[in-house]
């Protein structure tokens, strides 16, 4: 079977991230298996969705401690248990943000699904408006929650770490094809605490001086 690679596809906006990047600059990407011309663009796929849950908790101020994150998952039907099972997941591991299926109109990214020649990846315009996409074919080489989360993972700020072992979720392809391991380990679980205990807190100082 060929070996495909799902990567992290990100566009930034210069205006949403107030990067200093050429109209002409390529998508950078972050790839399941490891490739010297990719390039860790984590960052922005995690800043448009926590400027757009920012945004929307400014808007209606919660008491609640867990941020809210929602994704739609109408475009990806193949998948919905995959996707049920990394929301669980990911819901079970961390308790500083929550993801939540809603519509289309209130996500804050969507997932879908297809042939691609890149694999899976995530991608983002940097207004909030990204998503995730699932290679069918990669799905069958690799675990398809594995991936699902993985790129769940990316969508939460987590980078790749390609030398990792198959017990790090964002080791991704690296552990090769027969890791199944679908969960974040501990060191995961924190990072992704921290960084939307004071990733929040920096975003939504903006988008209340906005308001």
């Amino acid at each position: 079977m060929r070996k495909h690679t799902y990567a992290l596809a990100a566009v930034l906006s210069t205006a949403a991230l107030g990067l200093a990047v050429p109209a002409s600059a390529a998508p950078a990407t972050v790839g399941y298996t490891a490739k010297a011309s990719t390039t860790d663009s984590t960052d922005a796929f995690f800043q448009a969705v926590l400027r757009s849950v920012a945004e929307k908790r400014a808007a209606n101020p919660s008491s609640a401690a867990a941020v809210t994150v929602v994704y739609d998952a109408s475009r990806a039907p193949t998948f919905s248990t995959q996707i049920a099972r990394s929301t669980q997941i990911w819901n079970s591991a961390v308790s500083n943000v929550k993801l939540q299926s809603g519509s289309a109109s209130s996500a804050d990214f969507s997932y879908r699904e297809g042939n691609d020649s890149r694999g899976s990846y995530a991608s983002t315009d940097g207004h909030g408006s990204g998503y995730i996409f699932l290679d069918y074919a990669q799905n069958q080489q690799y675990d398809s929650t594995r991936v699902t989360a993985h790129e769940t993972g990316h969508v939460l700020g987590l980078p790749d770490h390609y030398s990792g072992p198959c017990s790090e979720l964002m080791s991704g392809g690296g552990p090769g094809p027969s890791c199944t391991n679908a969960q974040p380990n501990s060191a995961e679980r924190s990072r992704v605490n921290q960084l939307w205990a004071n990733g929040l807190a920096a975003a939504m100082d903006k988008a209340l001086d906005k308001s």
